[in-house]
């Protein structure tokens, strides 16, 4: 119940980029995103990821490294589509 209970918090949790990221992609716009903003949250997931290895917690593992992951295509996106 415990795991799952994180795994549904992971999971509402790495959603909250996915509007952003699709924003991006299909305006080819980012002129609106703090890239400062991205690169904390970035920073944050992947500490998380890496707290949840040491742990060996896998609905840290998976759900932070998932968001590590999308929130580095928002930073990608951002260098992208800039201009």
């Amino acid at each position: 119940m415990v795991e799952s209970i994180g795994m549904l918090a992971g999971f509402f949790t790495t959603l909250g980029a996915l509007p952003q990221i699709i924003k991006a992609y299909r305006s080819k716009s980012v002129g609106d995103v703090s890239i400062y903003m991205f690169y904390t949250i970035w920073v944050g997931v992947l500490l998380w990821t890496v707290y949840g290895i040491l742990k060996m917690d896998w609905p840290i593992i998976i759900t932070n490294g998932i968001s590590t992951f999308l929130n580095g295509i928002m930073i990608y996106f951002y260098y992208k589509y800039k201009n």
